[in-house]
């Protein structure tokens, strides 16, 4: 028998909000110029590097000189993210590289193909982007499709139109990428499972 229209809709009213609160995957930046993989790493989300449209970047803004000549493909950029009590948030540190600078930060998803990252300076001077998914969301590590070595599964998509630039990312050409912008290729990932990189696995374990 054919469930009633009302049982459907809440069945869908149910699923959407779980769908829309992941924050996980890879996300283009505002300025369009790098792609974040986020990932939940033992209990935390972070972020780093995925893609870049210029391809040898360096941190050379970070106050370390130790730093200066790291590069920015694979660099930590969302911190040790704590999802927030009672909300679809997580609350941590984010790393300005045009700045070299760490503020406070919160991740909020509007909805499925939406990020909006806030930073504050002291609890106030905040400011905020919006970040545009072009992947889907990933699997918590350490069983993880796009772990270091192991083949991308159907789920991560197929390759999309070449692009230049230095691409670590699986992004499907996805129209969550938008109208305007090109996916990256599928290039050899030299990123991966976010969680297995030496600056987040010895923060997290």
């Amino acid at each position: 028998m054919q469930a009633p229209l009302f049982y459907s809709a809440i069945v869908l009213a149910s699923v959407a909000p779980a769908l829309a609160a992941d924050p996980t995957g890879d996300w283009r930046v505002a300025d369009g110029v790098a792609n974040i993989r986020v990932a939940q790493c033992n209990g935390s989300m972070w972020g780093v590097v995925a893609w870049e449209k210029e391809a040898g970047g360096r941190d050379s803004n970070n106050p370390d000189a130790t730093k200066k000549t790291r590069p920015t493909l694979g660099m930590p950029i969302l911190i040790d993210m704590k999802k927030k009590a009672g909300a679809d948030q997580w609350e941590g540190q984010v790393y300005n590289a045009k700045d070299g600078q760490l503020y406070s930060s919160t991740i909020t998803p509007t909805g499925t193909d939406q990020l909006e990252i806030r930073g504050c300076v002291l609890g106030f001077l905040c400011g905020s982007e919006t970040w545009t998914r072009v992947a889907p969301p990933i699997p918590s590590s350490p069983v993880n499709s796009m772990a270091r070595g192991a083949p991308p599964k159907a789920a991560v998509g197929t390759a999309g139109p070449k692009t230049t630039g230095t691409v670590a990312s699986a992004a499907p050409a996805s129209k969550m990428a938008g109208a305007n912008q090109k996916p990256p290729a599928q290039t050899p990932d030299t990123v991966g499972d976010i969680c297995l990189l030496p600056d987040i696995a010895r923060f997290t374990h």
